[in-house]
């Protein structure tokens, strides 16, 4: 796997600091999306150890809640083989922070009734995130003004909640 940028210290990603990782690859071509360099599942560096080791470094202050993932596309297959280790080692060094996941992908249509039984590997990541921020950028539903997305189409799924209850729950802000 490949990945585009590290961002270090992200608050437009999900809720808190976060630390976002930006994948390459992905098979989408959203029109108007904001990083079409990362389509190409080869562009920027490999994601080795080394890299893993950094994020998981940059993963350790208490002020920082958790990991986001974006692209390119994360739930593409090659980038889930890379990503599963990796969560798992996120979730066993910071059981306390959250990993939000953005995907092209639809939840129910595509990940649930497709992914889910065709790849083990995708069932045992969504075990893994908080937070999924689901469907693809139309850019005819553009909303600058939302929370978290950027159209209208996208939902922010609770994904614990959803897993546990057999439906969609979506993800509410902590008042």
């Amino acid at each position: 796997m490949y990945y585009g940028t590290i961002k270090k210290s992200d608050i437009a990603n999900g809720t808190g600091v976060r630390v976002s990782l930006f994948v390459s690859g992905c098979t989408h071509h959203c029109k108007g999306c904001f990083n079409e360099e990362t389509w190409n599942f080869m562009y920027g560096q490999e994601f080795t150890k080394e890299t893993e080791e950094e994020i998981l470094k940059l993963l350790s202050p208490s002020y920082v809640s958790g990991l986001s993932l974006l692209g390119g596309e994360p739930l593409e297959f090659v980038n889930q083989q890379a990503l599963l280790p990796f969560l798992e080692e996120v979730k066993r060094r910071y059981p306390e922070k959250t990993i939000w996941c953005y995907t092209g992908y639809l939840f129910e249509k595509d990940i649930l009734n497709h992914m889910v039984p065709k790849w083990k590997i995708t069932g045992r990541i969504l075990e893994l995130l908080d937070v999924l921020v689901d469907g693809p950028f139309i850019e005819e539903q553009k909303d600058i003004t939302l929370l978290f997305r950027g159209s209208s189409n996208q939902r922010l799924i609770d994904v614990p909640k959803s897993l546990a209850s057999g439906e969609t729950i979506l993800w509410k802000p902590q008042e």
